[in-house]
């Protein structure tokens, strides 16, 4: 008993003397300010995606050239508020788990997050749509958002909505980490919730420095290094140190070396790529060769052209942290005030209310993590960046090709080699109550059996997907048990994978 006394004390001495050594840093900011860059990186986001609205996607594989003009005319963003409210998705995503946080606390189940994603009136795409219909199925997070089943896991999604982790986490870069891992689980993996981490990062960080380098390479480091996403940036850095005044030479060598996107069921073999490793590269382009100027940072993250608004609304909101809302030009600001008061669509919230949320749950989170508030000094106990866990999704396999989609119940069945298969989107029919019943059979056994609504609410973005078949040579039918005259519904485009050799 002595004995182990002994060694608990000096396991105690050794662990005092440790957080003696590790003192933690203090980050001081006063609430005005801290303030003023909430409400910058939110007004700046909504900014940027409707400066990019109009590109969203035209450009794929290529820039936006020079002789296209992007306007930003008076009246814009009222416009999309009345006329095309789902371009914010980027914000009202992002206010579904604000709101979370403001009716449960910080301390608010993930499975409420997932509910009040899930049961939402808005639209989703890719590994959100995904993500809703295997929760309203049963198929909770963290596996809601898993690659095994969510064929989108790579895609941009948590990536655009990651803005409120590190905006009520502000010098405090693992815990906007930590705020991430419960809610961007609910939607993607690996790359894709790397996008997620490494934008809720660079907000955090933001809260301390005007460096835009500094930023991107801090917050890099919550990344693992042996993640293709960590390669990716890191590549981007380089080459932007090489090729310091000619961003149109890091796009083409980031296109050379990683426009591939093997996971996303649209954007394999294609020229689309929604994916988070790409798309974070033009956010980093636009921070890095903006050299701090809103209106170039805005210009050369849309001009970098695919996910183009969204792009720009990261990098927006991330500089306007940085700057604040009181040194965002007011060219830009006049048409963000005209709105700040109305609701975004499927919400009861605001910019203004996000302002205030924000700022009170920063300043909860500020306490939870040992700060404190002291008049109108707040003072943070600064973090300094950790690695999150290493996960990669797809991993070992290869596109080995794809079919263009077929009617149901094709007498022949569809042979293949590998280990792998996503089966594309199908086509609406007339009956919107209509609910198809599909069986999946692979080798004489049945692998799957999908209910698929019309209503596309409440259907996943593919019929079936699988990733561990035995390697080899496959026979594959897709039976529509159900068929109605008034119902046309055919498979969409069918992708093959195979393990890497």
């Amino acid at each position: 008993m002595k004995r182990l006394l002994t060694a608990l004390t000096i396991a105690a001495f050794l662990t005092l003397g440790m957080q003696h050594t590790q003192a933690k840093e203090k980050f001081v900011i006063s609430k005005s300010e801290l303030l003023n860059k909430i409400k910058g990186g939110w007004a700046a986001q909504t900014i940027g995606c409707t400066y990019g609205g109009p590109t969203e996607f035209v450009y794929q594989s290529r820039m936006i050239p020079d002789s296209i003009n992007i306007e930003w005319p008076d009246g814009r963003m009222a416009s999309y508020y009345e006329r095309n409210a789902g371009l914010y998705d980027d914000i009202y995503m992002d206010l579904t788990f604000v709101d979370v946080f403001e009716r449960l606390g910080l301390d608010a189940p993930v499975d409420s997050f997932a509910m009040a994603f899930a049961n939402a009136g808005y639209h989703l795409w890719h590994a959100n749509q995904a993500a809703r219909v295997n929760i309203l199925n049963g198929i909770m997070p963290p596996l809601s958002g898993d690659w095994r089943y969510n064929p989108h896991a790579d895609c941009i999604d948590y990536q655009i909505e990651a803005d409120f982790a590190g905006l009520m986490s502000p010098a405090m870069p693992n815990q906007a980490s930590r705020f991430s891992d419960r809610i961007g689980h609910i939607m993607n993996y690996g790359n894709g919730w790397y996008g997620g981490v490494f934008v809720g990062a660079m907000y955090s960080i933001a809260f301390t420095t005007d460096n835009i380098e500094e930023i991107v390479s801090e917050a890099l480091k919550t990344i693992p290094k042996r993640s293709t996403f960590y390669k990716c940036i890191s590549d981007v850095i380089a080459w932007h140190k090489m090729y310091p005044h000619d961003w149109k030479k890091t796009w083409q060598l980031v296109q050379d070396k990683w426009s591939e996107d093997i996971g996303c069921p649209n954007g394999v073999n294609d020229i689309l790529n929604i994916d988070a490793s790409l798309n974070s590269a033009y956010v980093v382009m636009g921070l890095l060769y903006g050299e701090g100027d809103f209106a170039k940072t805005l210009e050369i993250s849309t001009r970098c052209g695919q996910d183009s608004d969204c792009n720009p609304a990261t990098a927006g909101g991330i500089l306007g942290t940085v700057m604040g809302y009181d040194k965002i030009p007011e060219v830009w600001m006049k048409q963000c005030r005209e709105v700040e008061d109305r609701n975004f669509a499927h919400t009861s919230i605001s910019l203004n209310k996000a302002y205030d949320m924000s700022y009170r749950h920063a300043l909860q989170v500020i306490k939870r993590n040992g700060g404190k508030i002291d008049g109108d000094k707040v003072v943070i106990n600064k973090q300094r960046p950790k690695a999150v866990r290493l996960e990669e999704g797809f991993k070992g396999l290869k596109y080995a090709g794809s079919i263009d989609g077929i009617d149901f119940n094709h007498e022949k069945p569809i042979e293949f080699d590998g280990v792998g298969l996503v089966i594309g989107s199908w086509y609406r029919g007339e009956k919107p109550d209509y609910v198809a019943d599909i069986e999946v059979v692979i080798d004489g056994k049945v692998v799957g059996r999908v209910k698929a609504p019309q209503l596309y609410r409440k259907r996943l973005p593919e019929i079936f997907c699988k990733y561990d078949l035995k390697p080899g040579h496959h026979k594959m039918q897709v039976r529509l048990l159900n068929p109605n005259k008034d119902n046309s519904f055919h498979m969409g485009k069918i992708s093959f994978y195979d393990k890497v050799k």
